[in-house]
């Protein structure tokens, strides 16, 4: 692992019975840049976000982020550490505002207790305060917050879909992981999702992206990786990965000339 890498992943395998869903997959994301992960459905990339944030163990291999292994953690103690991810599919808390779900994200880095904020002592008000205003500050960023007081399940869908992208930034995430945050997303709302997620990587946020729109993936990345089979096909910048032979072959089925 380079002092480069803020996370480092070392041939990670996960079997499912006797299948393997993901084979040895190594690959690196580097501090500051987005990095694209793309394959057929079933290729596994779900199922990589899933070891590399707990849900699942890994069967063999290791995950290291910013120098220290997370292997084997449970969520909530990888979350600590600095990686945060969203879903396919969108996990809003049910009677929350759009404000107060933001502020649900903010509980990764806070520090008054159940005691202390049930007193409303001077702390925790100040506290409060702190994560009222950086939610505020987020909002408006994803452009919500002309509507912090509305219920965040009653907002159209391209915009739940950016506030909970909001509340993953107010854990103050190291390394964000997007899984297909384009879902169901318009032309006009999928310009507005590139714009943002180069904004935040101009503010050295790292991101590992998963999403079937190639059209973002190859506007915003780096480098990408591609999986078929739960493998590593091919790696590189945008333009090298459109061309790989292997890469059109997976998506295609058909031999690249």
């Amino acid at each position: 692992m380079s002092e480069q890498d803020m996370l480092d992943i070392d041939g990670v395998t996960k079997m499912f019975g006797g299948l393997a869903a993901l084979k040895e997959v190594s690959f690196s994301v580097n501090r500051g840049e987005i990095k694209g992960l793309i394959g057929p459905n079933g290729a596994g990339k779900t199922t990589l976000f899933n070891v590399l944030t707990g849900v699942y163990r890994p069967n063999a291999g290791s995950i290291t982020l910013n120098g220290s292994s997370v292997t084997g953690l449970r969520p909530d103690q990888i979350t600590s550490m600095g990686m945060i991810r969203t879903f396919q599919t969108i996990q809003l808390f049910e009677g929350m505002t759009v404000l107060e779900n933001t502020m649900v994200g903010c509980h990764t880095w806070t520090r008054s207790g159940l005691f202390s904020s049930g007193l409303k002592l001077p702390g925790a008000r100040r506290e409060e305060e702190k994560i009222r205003e950086e939610s505020m500050v987020i909002l408006k960023d994803v452009g919500l917050d002309t509507r912090p007081g509305e219920q965040g399940t009653n907002l159209p869908y391209g915009q739940q879909r950016m506030l909970e992208l909001a509340r993953a930034l107010a854990s103050r995430p190291d390394i964000l992981l997007l899984d297909e945050p384009a879902a169901g997303l318009n032309q006009y709302e999928t310009g507005e999702l590139s714009q943002l997620l180069l904004s935040l990587r101009e503010q050295g946020l790292t991101i590992l992206l998963v999403e079937h729109d190639m059209g973002l993936v190859m506007k915003v990345s780096n480098e990408v990786v591609v999986l078929d089979y739960g493998k590593v096909i091919a790696r590189g910048t945008p333009d090298e990965v459109q061309n790989d032979p292997k890469v059109i072959e997976a998506y295609l089925g058909i031999e690249a000339d």
